[in-house]
């Protein structure tokens, strides 16, 4: 299968996409995971026919212009996390919910620490907006890992007032 990708430069630097035939697979925010990427997929080229429509919402998406993306997407996981990954994609731009609210979203209310690792296992960030989703107290956590700082940035651009 084709992989190609495209870079982006976002206003907390560059990102790139990554799609197949099938649609985006990857977005990758970090230049590390993108450098592990490339160990792993070492024959992925630069494409942007492949990724050229992503580029171009994401672009929107940055610039105010889109609220929501229109994308085929290519999406690898449990059928648990793709749950959740879709539950994601109904919190509208500008709200944000709980990790309790998207589990009691996905009809399982205790798999809030579930719910969590899916949102840290979202290889499709910005698309499928985990950014949206925040501590039961208001406050920022675990965002793809302990960059909290893009999350704060993501939110404050969507409207959402971060600061308590």
């Amino acid at each position: 299968m084709k992989l190609g990708y495209a870079a982006y430069e976002a206003p907390f630097g560059k990102i790139r996409v990554i799609a197949d035939e099938s649609g985006v697979k990857r977005i990758e925010l970090f230049e590390e995971d993108w450098e592990n990427f490339l160990k792993e997929h070492p024959n992925i080229v630069e494409d942007s026919e492949l990724c050229g429509e992503a580029i171009r919402q994401l672009d929107e998406y940055f610039n105010g212009k889109r609220i929501e993306f229109d994308l085929p997407l290519s999406i690898e996981g449990t059928d648990f996390r793709k749950r959740v990954w879709s539950a994601l994609q109904t919190i509208p731009y500008g709200e944000i919910r709980s990790y309790a609210d998207v589990a009691e979203m996905i009809g399982n209310p205790k798999a809030v620490r579930a719910v969590g690792q899916a949102n840290r296992n979202n290889q499709l960030p910005i698309i499928i907006p985990c950014h949206r989703v925040i501590g039961k107290s208001g406050s920022l956590v675990g965002y793809a890992g302990s960059h909290t700082p893009i999350q704060e940035l993501l939110l404050e651009a969507e409207g959402v007032n971060t600061k308590k």
